[in-house]
């Protein structure tokens, strides 16, 4: 995973997946989510997002909750995820102000 906390960007999908699980969610509802919330734009395969999963567990920004139905674990974003999320949104939100900025005409 590219995701770089010092600084960097998160990768859109580890950002989606961390807004993802401020509820709890089995990996099917959050590649649902994910699918949702972009209006199809980013589409999760299996290996992608178990891949994801166990990359943000041993971060440490996500942990299985709940009873594990089968085959069904949950998890859910811890509080050192959120801060990372926040410090994404962000860093989101200064890209967005320079870009409107700059594009707005007002840079000179």
């Amino acid at each position: 995973m590219r995701d770089n906390t010092k600084g960097g960007a998160l990768t859109e999908v580890t950002f989606f997946i961390l807004l993802s699980l401020y509820t709890p969610k089995h990996g099917y509802a959050i590649m649902q989510f994910i699918e949702s919330e972009t209006k199809g734009r980013l589409l999760l395969g299996a290996g992608t997002l178990y891949g994801a999963l166990n990359t943000l567990q041993e971060k440490g920004w996500i942990v299985p909750c709940g009873a594990f139905d089968g085959r069904k674990k949950e998890y859910l974003i811890t509080e050192d995820g959120k801060a990372v999320a926040k410090t994404e949104l962000e860093r989101l939100h200064s890209l967005v102000s320079t870009a409107e900025r700059i594009i707005g005409g007002e840079y000179e």
